[in-house]
């Protein structure tokens, strides 16, 4: 007698970022070929960034946050963290994306900490951005972050230089847990540190970042 295979629960931190890698390419794929719907409801989801979703009840059913009892029921406290995080992820992604018809904002393997390193000079260290990245690493509450992370995405945006959001979306949960934004702080700091051009002698902000490792759950 055969018995059927046990279907594997993911780590609800997984399943926040797999729906937010799926949604944000989704929304990313319309919005480049200027179809409307995409480009009204990333037009919509903008007006979050930096919020939390408690706080626009109006962009409830729009964050693709209805994908996360998809698959499983969450606990309470895995439902508000991972809604949390999924709505922070696709509104920010929503807002880098403005203004870019024609570039993905959203770009497998590009890390926070990397993407900051990019707005720098290579070589060296620009004093106010550095500031504001550690304002985001030392943000206390998930407002303060929210909001903090809007500002470094503002930047990102006017300098055209892409982020993984679905990596984010898993760290924004992981930042949510006792000792979970530590080791969120280790990881964005060494991508910052370790951060490279690929080829010394051409612009970093046009060069590609290997993937991040993924944090311990």
């Amino acid at each position: 007698m055969t018995t059927s295979p046990v279907a594997v629960r993911r780590p609800a931190g997984d399943l926040v970022r797999d729906i937010a890698g799926q949604y944000i390419s989704e929304l990313q794929q319309g919005y480049l070929a200027d179809k409307s719907a995409a480009v009204a409801v990333l037009a919509q989801l903008r007006r979050g960034a930096g919020k939390l979703p408690q706080d626009v009840p109006e962009l409830w059913g729009m964050a693709g946050t209805e994908r996360l009892y998809a698959e499983r029921e969450l606990t309470y406290n895995e439902a508000v963290k991972a809604e949390a995080a999924l709505f922070l992820a696709v509104t920010l992604y929503a807002l880098h994306q403005q203004s870019h018809p024609d570039q993905r904002m959203h770009q497998h393997g590009v890390e926070l900490g990397a993407a900051v390193r990019r707005l720098m000079p290579p070589g060296e260290i620009d004093e106010p951005i550095r500031r504001r990245f550690v304002r985001v690493g030392a943000a206390g509450t998930r407002q303060a972050l929210a909001t903090r992370l809007r500002e470094i995405i503002t930047l990102l945006r006017g300098e055209s230089i892409p982020l993984d959001y679905a990596l984010l979306a898993r760290q924004l949960y992981l930042a949510q847990h006792p000792e979970g934004m530590r080791q969120v702080r280790q990881s964005w700091g060494r991508s910052f540190h370790a951060y490279r051009p690929a080829n010394a002698g051409a612009d970093a902000r046009t060069d590609s970042q290997p993937a991040a490792e993924k944090e311990s759950q």
